[in-house]
């Protein structure tokens, strides 16, 4: 019996993980998937009451758990960064989550902004990685407040880390039955030590994958041709900076942050999915913002998890009740309840 360890967090996050949990109950029980569900109180509420984020006992027992559920983290009350780091990325560098998974995908039904492009058009996974780069927080600031002042923030990149997250990406690539194809995105024409690591180690690995077509691209190009060109992704692999700008542009390309989710993953220990959206304060308690994304992330950890067929019931369920245009444009004025959202998915599962 798997153990889920479920963190709804602040805003919005109690309501979409609500509905992800009700549909992932029904997918559970129609393809004989066990799990038990534990619930923390983490987030901003719990900080403001207690000072604590995400305490170690908590992190001990979560270890224990074969899958984190997250909602949304971010609180206004609570200043930028200490949730943030205290939770989301403690999770991922505590677990060693080095994969952050990111499906960039249009479901029919779905508009996008993208003019004469369809389903066919918007198929990719991006895989960024997720803990080193820039966000490793190696640096400091030096006369802090006066004019002289200095800031330093390093980018780490190791060979181990590079290796494993390219060697990751392609195994993506040869599973997905698609193009066979990886995209190597970096900007080594101007960060030429840490970005030359990853171009050679990207050649490297790639002779232990001739069946992969292998392409190298900068970040800046990389953005203008998600927007003008989609179709020519299958697999994406960058760091961990650079991911994180563009599977935001990608989630925009495939409707917005409304049906994009993702997964933080280390394929021998704990992973966490979330939908990558906000907490959106202002909304929360109304009812009003759309599940498609947390639910989405419920599919993707039922397949992680080891029941890809009860992951794939979640996707086709989302698609159809997509199609029917009962969910209206996903926007917070569309009219439709959370709830109502959640039902109508769990009802499509086959």
């Amino acid at each position: 019996m798997y153990q889920i360890a479920v963190l709804p967090c602040d805003g919005v996050g109690p309501e979409v993980v609500a509905e992800g949990l009700k549909v992932m109950a029904v997918a559970a029980e129609k393809y004989g998937v066990e799990y038990e569900t534990v619930e923390y109180d983490i987030g901003g509420e719990r900080y403001l009451r207690t000072g604590e984020v995400l305490p170690d006992s908590v992190m001990a027992e979560l270890s224990q758990c074969d899958a984190i559920y997250l909602g949304a983290v971010g609180h206004p009350d609570v200043p930028p960064g200490v949730l943030e780091q205290g939770i989301l990325l403690k999770l991922r560098f505590g677990f060693d989550q080095y994969v952050n998974l990111r499906p960039i995908k249009l479901y029919p039904g779905v508009e996008t902004p993208l003019k004469d492009k369809g389903p066919e058009d918007i198929d990719f996974v991006v895989v960024r990685e997720n803990t080193e780069g820039f966000y490793a927080g190696m640096g400091g600031q030096l006369k802090r407040g006066t004019p002289d002042e200095v800031a330093v923030q390093t980018g780490i990149y190791t060979r181990k880390g590079t290796e494993r997250i390219i060697r990751y990406a392609f195994e993506i690539a040869r599973k997905r039955s698609k193009a066979k194809q990886l995209t190597c995105v970096d900007k080594a024409n101007v960060l030429t030590h840490g970005h030359d690591l990853w171009r050679r180690t990207f050649v490297e690995v790639g002779q232990e994958y001739p069946d992969i077509k292998q392409e190298n691209a900068f970040v800046d190009a990389v953005c203008m041709w998600f927007v003008k060109n989609p179709e020519w992704f299958d697999v994406v692999v960058t760091t961990n900076m650079f991911g994180d700008i563009i599977t935001d542009l990608g989630a925009m390309i495939q409707g917005g942050m409304g049906v994009a989710a993702s997964g933080n993953i280390n394929p021998e220990g704990v992973s966490m999915f979330e939908p990558i959206h906000g907490s959106a304060p202002k909304y929360r308690g109304k009812d009003v913002v759309s599940p498609i994304a947390a639910i989405c992330a419920a599919g993707m950890m039922m397949e992680h998890l080891g029941s890809p067929e009860a992951g794939a019931a979640i996707e086709k369920a989302v698609i159809s009740a997509l199609a029917s245009g009962k969910l209206g444009d996903l926007s917070t004025r569309s009219g439709v309840r959370t709830t109502e959202a959640g039902d109508l998915v769990a009802s499509l599962i086959e």
